[in-house]
């Protein structure tokens, strides 16, 4: 079976979410109609993070197609998951730890944890609407990984060729 990894990164708040996750849902309906299997890697530290998940849970369930798999990829053991772990279970089909982000300094954790989910990606969906941070970061080290990249916010920001 052929797997498509797809990971998303954005700013921890959006704006203009509703027109966001528009386009966040026609991605979404494109890549589990067309591919064989999806696997998609999600985070959980801010707005985009839980817009994303949403969405793509509301999504395979509007198409049933039982081709993907939801991932929540943790920089490190975080307490909320160790203490509530049944409940995460019951959301994500399946949770990981990103094993060199949680070797890692706490201070580099999350941009090892992002360059980690990139390294396993074939594609990297993003919302950056402003040219700093760590998601844009990630995004710039995912051009240099020479990724396919999409970012539903349609800001030109300087990367990306623009």
């Amino acid at each position: 079976m052929e797997i498509y990894t797809v990971s998303f990164f954005g700013h921890c708040e959006v704006e203009g979410a509703a027109e966001i996750e528009s386009r966040l849902e026609r991605l979404l309906h494109d890549l589990i109609t067309q591919k064989q299997y999806v696997e998609f890697l999600v985070g959980r530290d801010g707005e985009f993070d839980f817009l994303v998940a949403s969405a793509i849970r509301r999504v395979v369930k509007q198409y049933g197609c039982g081709n993907t798999s939801l991932i929540l990829v943790l920089p490190y053991m975080k307490a909320e998951y160790r203490d509530n772990e049944q409940s995460y279970l019951s959301y994500y089909d399946e949770v990981g730890i990103c094993v060199s982000s949680s070797e890692a300094h706490y201070k580099s954790a999350i941009q090892v944890h992002n360059r980690c989910m990139v390294d396993r990606s074939d594609l990297v969906v993003c919302c950056i609407q402003h040219n700093s941070g760590g998601a844009y970061k990630t995004v710039q080290y995912a051009q240099k990984c020479k990724k396919e990249i999409i970012n539903l916010s349609g800001f030109k920001g300087g990367f990306l060729g623009e």
